[in-house]
């Protein structure tokens, strides 16, 4: 069977009571861990929100769907695109590694949106069950189209297997049937954007891509579910995405997961910090060097990163003077610097006295990334660090696991600093009592019997 006949059949015939508790709870868990991510990037920190915002309320009046925290009622695509925005935005959201994508960007605030509209427009609430169930249908789309590609990403792999994923998973909230799906999928591909560009840039246009993404997937599955036909072989066609978009693949592994039903939301990690995943290791490693022998900036004299090609292509670039906070995020002599300076780098790292800092830019210039033996174009461990201090020591670190991944995953008071510290930085504050009932929805989404109580709890009125 090939890939795309196997994604129809398992993302029409999943079911909830398929999914092992494990599954489920990891879902619980990254459902959380992302709308918290969606909260902080409502804030003064991300000043575009504002523009996507406004820009999303020119393109039409409705009540399908609603904005996180500010709560305004559009039409279901257009909540999306903003929702979509604010979890991408800051580089916190959570990653598929193996796949090297960003797994409930696009999903999330797609199927949280199309809920709402299916409840709010066609009269239908979609329980915790359903969203649970449409969710994995998504992340598992997503993800084995990503680590089936095998040659370096050209464009931007988050959004557009994101986007596929997440029109897969608002078949299955609405019960499509293969042909249906099939359709769906097909219109979406022909709307996929985004590329490698803004990457390599550091520009925000790269949230903006997940966001793009987000608003897609409910337009196209509006224009199936209508009748409007579509290219059949959307992955595996001369034209198909695998073929033309990856350029290289390879669909056996992805064929064998699916042949034994392996969730791909128990492969998913953490973001940590608010950088490139790439970058992960790295400040792990030296956080930990800094706990352990006391250093501060002005001990090391330089720092050598050993890392696969992904991660000297997605986090090696320059220090720059002036740069925009999405280049910061993904640029590592600041991001290292920062480690050194103030113990982590977390959301108010960015402000700008940070970046225009004297000392980390003069401390940047120390950093170098090199090659290491590992030639996979997707990789992103193992990574190594060499940090030579200024009395002459060397000192050294490993890593073939990121912080925040399966293999060294957070426990749960971790995830809930992580929770806490995003809903600090949102642009309406959340008090203890909201909180405390967003962690208890979450903990038992699977209980919900309408999606929207769980939104309701995500918008903070103005007083």
């Amino acid at each position: 069977m090939r890939l795309t006949e196997a994604l129809l059949q398992h993302a029409s015939t999943l079911r909830f009571e398929d999914l092992s508790p494990e599954a489920v709870a990891a879902t619980r868990v990254f459902v959380m861990d992302s709308t918290a991510v969606g909260l902080s990037g409502s804030g003064p920190q991300v000043p575009l929100t504002q523009v996507v915002r406004r820009s999303a309320a020119g393109f039409g009046t409705g009540s399908g769907a609603r904005v996180w925290v500010t709560g305004e009622a559009l039409p279901a695509a257009s909540a999306a695109m903003v929702n979509g925005y604010q979890i991408h935005s800051q580089e916190f959201d959570c990653v598929h590694m193996p796949a090297v994508v960003h797994p409930l960007a696009v999903i999330q605030s797609a199927l949280f949106a199309a809920a709402e509209q299916r409840a709010n427009v066609d009269g239908v609430p979609v329980d915790g069950k359903a969203l649970i169930t449409a969710l994995n249908v998504a992340v598992d789309v997503a993800t084995l189209i990503g680590i089936s590609g095998r040659a370096p990403m050209r464009f931007f792999r988050p959004s557009m297997c994101g986007a596929l994923g997440a029109t897969a998973g608002i078949a299955h909230l609405y019960g499509a049937d293969e042909a249906l799906l099939r359709r769906a999928l097909g219109l979406i591909y022909s709307h996929l954007s985004g590329t490698m560009q803004a990457h390599v840039e550091g520009s925000p246009t790269l949230a903006l891509q997940v966001a793009l993404n987000s608003r897609a997937a409910l337009s196209c599955w509006d224009l199936a579910r209508n009748g409007f036909p579509a290219p059949r072989d959307m992955l595996e066609g001369p034209f198909g995405y695998l073929p033309l978009i990856e350029g290289e693949f390879d669909t056996g592994p992805s064929l064998q997961k699916l042949a034994t039903r392996q969730a791909q939301i128990l492969a998913v990690s953490h973001k940590v910090f608010p950088t490139g995943g790439a970058a992960h290791a790295a400040q792990d490693m030296l956080m930990e060097l800094r706990q352990q022998h006391g250093l501060t900036l002005a001990d090391v004299a330089s720092i050598q990163l050993q890392a696969p090609p992904l991660v000297r292509r997605l986090v090696g670039r320059t220090y720059r003077s002036g740069m925009e906070t999405s280049y910061a995020r993904l640029c590592l002599p600041f991001l290292l610097g920062t480690v050194l300076l103030d113990g982590k780098v977390g959301l108010s790292a960015y402000a700008p006295e940070k970046l225009a800092d004297p000392y980390l830019a003069a401390f940047a210039a120390n950093v170098t990334l090199v090659p290491n033996a590992c030639e996979d174009p997707n990789a992103l461990v193992p990574q190594s660090i060499s940090v030579t201090l200024r009395d002459g020591r060397v000192l050294h670190s490993h890593r073939d696991a990121a912080i925040g991944s399966p293999q060294r995953p957070l426990s749960r008071a971790q995830q809930l600093e992580k929770f806490h510290h995003c809903l600090d930085h949102a642009a309406r504050p959340f008090d203890a009592g909201r909180r405390d009932a967003l962690i208890s929805h979450f903990d038992h989404l699977q209980d919900i019997d309408d999606v929207r109580r769980l939104v309701d709890l995500l918008i903070v009125e103005t007083p």
